[in-house]
C-alpha cells in the first residue's frame, strides 16, 4: 500500500516518502542486494585472474581512479533520475566544458601555465556545465519537452560545439603541468589519488544535501508526485531547473578531472559515459520512475561497471564485450526495478 505524507511547509506530499520505515527498508534492501553483486564480481575476478593481479594495490587504485569521474557524474544523475527525468548529455557536456577550459589554458601559458590561469580555466569548465544544465532544465521544466529528447539533443549539440571549436581534434598543447601533476597524478599522503579525494568530497557533500536538506526532500517529492508538490505551493519548475543545473555542474567538474587525468581533452573518449553512469545509478537503487534513490547506492553502483571493466581487461576480453556487459547489466537493473515497483503496487 502506497503511503502518503501530509504536506508541511518544508515537506510536500509524496508517494512513499524516503523517511518512512517502508522506504528505508526498501532502500536498505536494495543497497544490500547491489553490494552483494559488487562483492560477487570482485570475488569472481579475484579467482579468475592471475594471482595477485586483480586485488593488487595498483589495480585497486586504478579502479578507484577510473570510477572517480563516473562517481561525480553519477551524483548529478542521481538527482535527475529521482525527479523522474534522465540526462543523456553528461559525457558531451563534460567534453565541451573541458575543451573550453583547455582552450583558455593553452592560450594563456599552455603547459607552463600557473595556478591563476588554471583556476580561471576551472571556473570556465564549471560555469559551462552549469549553464548547459540550466538551459536543459528550462526546456524540461518550462517548455515541457521530455527530458529524453532535451538531453539527447544536448548530447549532440554539446559534442558538435566541442568538435567545431577544436576542428574535431583534441586541444593541442595539453593541460598545464601543474594541473596534471597535482589533480591528475598527485596523491594524498602518497597513497590516495587526488581525483579520488575530490570525487569523495563531492559525493559526501551532495549526498548529505540529498538526504538531509529541504532541497533533497523536494527532489524526492517532485519525483514521487509532482502535481501534489505543485499544489502545496512549491515551484516545481524552478526546482527542476536547479536539478538539471546541478547535473551540469557535476559534468563541468568532471571535465576538469578528465583534463587533468588524461593531460588533454578526450573528445572521442566519453561515448559511453551516459550508459555507464545511468547503469551505475539504476544499479544503486535509484528508480527510473522517480521518487526513490540514494547517493550511497550510486557509490556502490558506480563500482560495478568499474570492476567489470577492469576484470574483463585483466582477463583479456575484447573491449567491445565490455560495452555488451555494461548494457546487459543496465537492462537487468531496469527489469529488477520494474519487478520491485509492481510488487509495491500490488502490496
Amino acid at each position: 500500500m502506497t503511503s502518503t505524507k501530509t504536506a508541511p511547509v518544508d515537506g510536500p506530499a509524496t508517494q512513499e516518502p524516503t523517511g518512512t520505515p517502508l522506504a528505508r527498508r526498501l532502500l536498505a534492501a536494495n543497497s544490500a542486494w547491489t553490494f552483494a553483486i559488487l562483492v560477487a564480481l570482485v570475488a569472481f575476478f579475484a579467482i579468475a585472474s592471475p594471482p595477485g593481479t586483480f586485488l593488487s594495490q595498483y589495480n585497486i587504485t586504478q579502479i578507484a581512479t577510473n570510477a572517480a569521474i563516473y562517481l561525480v557524474l553519477g551524483v548529478g544523475m542521481t538527482y535527475v533520475i529521482i525527479t523522474g527525468g534522465i540526462d543523456l548529455s553528461n559525457g558531451s557536456v563534460l567534453i565541451l566544458s573541458g575543451v573550453l577550459a583547455a582552450e583558455f589554458m593553452v592560450h594563456n601559458g599552455g603547459y607552463k601555465a600557473g595556478w591563476s590561469v588554471i583556476l580561471v580555466g576551472i571556473v570556465i569548465s564549471v560555469l559551462t556545465g552549469t549553464a548547459w544544465g540550466s538551459i536543459q532544465g528550462v526546456l524540461v521544466a518550462k517548455a515541457k519537452v521530455p527530458p529524453f529528447i532535451v538531453t539527447l539533443g544536448g548530447l549532440g549539440a554539446a559534442l558538435g560545439l566541442a568538435q567545431i571549436i577544436t576542428t574535431g581534434n583534441d586541444v593541442a598543447g595539453g593541460a598545464p603541468n601543474t594541473l596534471v601533476e597535482t589533480l591528475g597524478l598527485g596523491e594524498l599522503f602518497g597513497t590516495v589519488p587526488w581525483l579520488v579525494v575530490l570525487a569523495v568530497a563531492v559525493t559526501v557533500a551532495f549526498g548529505l544535501v540529498l538526504a538531509q536538506t529541504r532541497f533533497g526532500r523536494y527532489t524526492y517529492a517532485v519525483g514521487s508526485n509532482a502535481e501534489a508538490v505543485r499544489r502545496s505551493g512549491i515551484r516545481v519548475d524552478r526546482h527542476l531547473v536547479k536539478v538539471y543545473a546541478l547535473a551540469g555542474l557535476m559534468a563541468g567538474i568532471a571535465g576538469v578531472m578528465s583534463l587533468a587525468f588524461f593531460h588533454t581533452t578526450t573528445i572521442a573518449g566519453h561515448s559511453y559515459d551516459n550508459l555507464n553512469v545511468i547503469t551505475a545509478v539504476v544499479m544503486g537503487g535509484t528508480s527510473l520512475f522517480g521518487g526513490r534513490g540514494t547517493v550511497v547506492g550510486t557509490v556502490i553502483g558506480v563500482f560495478i561497471p568499474a570492476v567489470l571493466n577492469s576484470g574483463l581487461v585483466i582477463l583479456g576480453v575484447q573491449t567491445y564485450w565490455q560495452s555488451v556487459a555494461v548494457g546487459a547489466v543496465l537492462i537487468a537493473a531496469v527489469y529488477v526495478d520494474q519487478i520491485r515497483r509492481r510488487s509495491r503496487e500490488r502490496g
